[in-house]
């Protein structure tokens, strides 16, 4: 069993936002390797958030992000199951990473299922006029038509977008971590993104 060291346990710690214990534990089930320790941390995260996904989320904070140009801002409406949790200090610096992304990033939605059909329908039109005429099969066209819409929604959805902040995680892996940290079901219910002239 290798040593595990405080350097190691402040490391994955900065990394994952986990418990100390949560942290030292995993560093000894996986004999100090800190990037496997940063994997199971990530799904364990997952594995509570989804456990938690039919629990009330009613309480929360809204945070405000103005970008430094004063030309952008962020609303953001982000949940928890309880005031204890949306009162610290972490819970409010996860508002403000998550409206700082959204200011950078520009989503339109919260979810990929919460793109309106008629959005879908209308992509998927314009999609299958651009292969009509490229003599490909109709099964080909549908596959390039359902693989172009399904990044569409990884780009103008919230949760499969790329964390600015972190380009080795999703906006859902930030939100799983969130769950795993504090115990309670973290949930984005809405948010505005304004822009001058827009």
């Amino acid at each position: 069993m290798a040593d595990v060291t405080l350097e190691m346990i402040k490391e994955l710690r900065e990394r994952t936002q986990a418990s100390l214990a949560d942290v030292k534990k995993v560093l000894e089930e996986t004999e100090g390797d800190i990037e496997e320790a940063a994997k199971q941390l990530r799904v364990r995260g997952a594995a509570i958030a989804q456990k938690r996904g039919d629990r009330a989320a009613n309480a929360g904070t809204v945070d405000a992000y103005i970008h430094s140009n004063g030309k952008v801002g962020v609303l953001i409406d982000l949940r928890s199951e309880t005031d204890f949790v949306a009162n610290t200090d972490e819970f409010k610096a996860l508002a403000h990473d998550l409206a700082l992304h959204i200011a950078a990033a520009a989503p339109r939605y919260v979810a990929p299922e919460d793109i309106p059909d008629e959005v879908v329908a209308e992509e998927k039109r314009l999609i299958s006029e651009q292969y009509a005429d490229s003599g490909k099969p109709a099964d080909i066209i549908e596959k390039i038509v359902d693989g172009k819409v399904r990044s569409l929604g990884e780009e103008i959805a919230l949760l499969p977008q790329t964390f600015v902040k972190n380009p080795d995680k999703t906006i859902q892996d930030v939100l799983d971590e969130a769950v795993a940290k504090f115990g309670e079901k973290i949930t984005v219910a809405r948010f505005e993104r304004f822009v001058v002239g827009e």
